[in-house]
């Protein structure tokens, strides 16, 4: 006759051991070498709070201690009030974030902070200096093309998109206004100011049979993205 459940005893394993739980050709004292390292490395190993680091900004010498995940755009921003410097995407997509680092221009949100020590970095707020070729009224030649040539409409985007445009002064010459737009496609404006952005950068950096190539066009094309 089948047992009614007052009369079924619940049969539970002996608990494991170390040993039983050990790899194949692992000894217990091995086990527990292991385990005994690994608590006392969880224990004594602390990353560094903050690193030295020493930096040139717009000119001016900064020796800071920074946590090793802090990224440039915050460091500039948040603790230097260097707020010239957009965040936008926070994935190097959009190009709001563009600083000058050493004459090459990044994306200050993917940046590490500690990995740019010794570095040179001019944002925003240094581009109108006497070495970068300032104009009368200490503007930049591109910050002065951008008002002649109404290259933004919101804003929030110009600063990535100038520091972008100086750059390029750094690296190959730029052959052409096709070539122009290319090489300006990292930088993204939301409100669609690419045909005045072309013309402002080209007016500066291109010849003016090149600036004033395709002009006609570029007016019926205003939300064309370079």
């Amino acid at each position: 006759m089948p047992s009614s459940p007052s009369d079924t005893v619940a049969i539970r394993p002996p608990p494991r051991s170390r040993a039983d739980t050990a790899a194949p050709g692992t000894s217990t004292d091995d086990v527990e070498t292991t385990r005994h390292i690994s608590e006392i490395t969880a224990q004594t190993y602390k990353p560094p709070a903050a690193h030295p680091t020493h930096l040139r900004i717009n000119g001016t010498e900064y020796r800071l201690d920074i946590p090793a995940w802090t990224t440039l755009l915050d460091l500039l921003r948040d603790r230097l009030d260097l707020t010239g410097t957009k965040k936008g995407c926070d994935h190097g997509q959009c190009g709001a974030c563009t600083v000058i680092a050493d004459g090459r221009r990044i994306n200050a949100c993917l940046a590490l902070a500690v990995a740019y020590d010794d570095a040179d970095i001019t944002t925003i707020e240094g581009i109108a200096t006497e070495e970068a070729g300032d104009t009368p009224g200490g503007l930049h030649p591109i910050q002065r093309a951008f008002m002649a040539h109404d290259a933004f409409q919101c804003g929030y985007c110009t600063p990535g998109q100038i520091c972008s445009a100086v750059a390029l002064q750094n690296e190959a010459p730029v052959l052409n206004r096709a070539e122009l737009s290319e090489r300006m496609s990292g930088n993204l404006c939301r409100c669609g100011a690419y045909a005045q952005i072309v013309d402002a950068i080209a007016s500066v950096l291109l010849t003016d049979g090149d600036a004033s190539n395709n002009a006609t066009n570029n007016t019926t094309n205003n939300k064309e993205q370079p």
